[in-house]
């Protein structure tokens, strides 16, 4: 039989890895195809190298081409694949240095494309220093103009993306803008408010946000100089970083009539089978189930990406794997502010038909008294009556975020308010109060479901 994965990032080569665990190269062959010059890569590492943080980009890479090789999986680098052909069971291959096209026939077919960078109309978008980073590629770019600088970086959108990159530049010394669209950042995962917490921290460390206005045009003749706004306003730009997030890249399946969900994504089942047998699809670009609505989702997650990857390449191989669902949980750090969130927010909840209420909670990440005490706010969303927890939200200073896993784990086993309320929870001064804020936010949003 043969395998052939396209795409040679987490979902992919995660599932190319457990097939061939499970099924020698005698019965399995395995051909991987990705159009990038990289395959498994950390993607959420890539701020941190344009940043200085990380070093050499090679680290980013779990594995090469060789060492996939040493595997007994043969990895194309700088291929496409630009059709599938269903009946025929064939793809077809671009070879996009020699310019070649070929046929590959498959057995088992996994997609694993990821997604692709939103790219809107605005007027000079194309102009040379206007930069995504999804890929290592970009990274390197990034990297060698930050090593520049410093300059006057415009990051737009107010996504992890977008602000982790305005981490990375304002830590090199340059001055950086962030322009979004929104009332305050990260509008899909956290409310307003909580997010307006994160911009004023932001001002605080010298990034300038600018909320609710739209980048009307990029400026600029051979290379970008400025970005002007819908409000008037021209923000002076030696880099553009476009941070408006991510849609799924399924017009590979779509076209060859492999049905897409109510997401636009690939649809599949707990096993990461599409609508046609012996095709495979994980990560980026297919669906999940979320585990509190029983929804279908789309999130970009590395983690979602690895795991559903894994079980698609578990079931290629013969085995018997099954996906549980998500979360999104999700977490991230600005400077010295940490974002992260689980669940459903207030408003999700209440848009899915549950009869939610919340119980907000502000104290510091420490016992208040220890030196290096952060402010800390932690929000919890609970069904009324059943005080089943739906979900929950952090920002806080250094040792903030990271509690959002306590939460997501509550969550996913099905616990109430009540019951995380009274866990025994590990107390030091440097650590928490005696009753950490997952305590009092669990209990807030207890009463609060009564």
């Amino acid at each position: 039989m043969r395998l052939v994965v396209v795409g040679g990032d987490a979902a992919g080569m995660s599932a190319a890895s457990q097939a061939r665990r499970r099924l020698g190269a005698d019965r399995l062959e395995i051909i991987a195809f990705e159009r990038s010059n990289w395959v498994s890569y950390s993607a959420c590492g890539e701020p941190y190298h344009v940043a200085g943080y990380v070093d050499p980009l090679e680290r980013l890479v779990a594995r090469t081409p060789d060492q996939f090789a040493e595997m007994d999986i043969a990895v194309k680098i700088r291929h496409e694949v630009t059709e599938i052909d269903l009946a025929g069971r064939t793809v077809a291959v671009a070879d996009l240095d020699q310019g070649s096209r070929s046929q590959v026939g498959f057995d088992h077919l996994m997609l694993g494309m990821g997604a692709t960078a939103i790219r809107p109309g605005i007027e000079g978008i194309d102009l040379p220093g206007v930069v995504e980073l999804r890929t290592l590629d970009d990274a390197r770019l990034l990297r060698s103009v930050a090593d520049g600088g410093p300059g006057a970086a415009v990051i737009i959108g107010g996504g992890y993306i977008g602000l982790e990159a305005a981490e990375a530049f304002r830590y090199r010394g340059w001055e950086v803008t962030v322009v979004t669209s929104g009332p305050s950042i990260l509008e899909r995962t956290i409310d307003p408010d909580m997010g307006r917490t994160v911009v004023d921290s932001m001002s605080g460390m010298g990034i300038r946000v600018v909320t609710d206005t739209r980048v009307r045009c990029i400026n600029g003749t051979d290379h970008v100089v400025s970005v002007g706004c819908e409000d008037g306003e021209t923000h002076p730009a030696d880099v553009v970083v476009l941070g408006l997030g991510s849609r799924p890249e399924a017009s590979l399946a779509e076209a060859a009539g492999i049905r897409l969900g109510e997401t636009g994504a690939i649809a599949v089942d707990a096993r990461q089978r599409t609508s046609v047998d012996g095709v495979w699809a994980a990560g980026d670009c297919a669906e999940a189930q979320h585990r509190v609505t029983g929804r279908a989702v789309n999130h970009h997650l590395g983690t979602i990406a690895n795991k559903t990857g894994r079980v698609a390449g578990i079931n290629i191989g013969g085995g018997d794997a099954e996906f549980p669902g998500v979360l999104g949980t999700s977490i991230t750090k600005i400077c010295d502010i940490e974002i992260a969130a689980t669940g459903l927010r207030l408003s999700d909840a209440i848009a899915f038909g549950f009869n939610a209420v919340e119980g907000t909670a502000r104290g510091t990440t420490t016992a208040g008294y220890w030196p290096a005490a952060a402010p800390i706010t932690i929000r919890a969303v609970t069904e009324r009556g059943s005080s089943r927890l739906l979900g929950a939200q952090i920002v806080g200073g250094p040792g903030s975020a990271k509690r959002i896993d306590v939460f997501a784990t509550a969550i996913w086993t099905g616990m109430t308010a009540g019951d995380l309320a009274w866990t025994d929870l590990a107390y030091a001064p440097p650590f928490s109060g005696v009753w950490d804020l997952i305590h009092i936010a669990a209990r807030k949003a207890d009463d609060a479901a009564r």
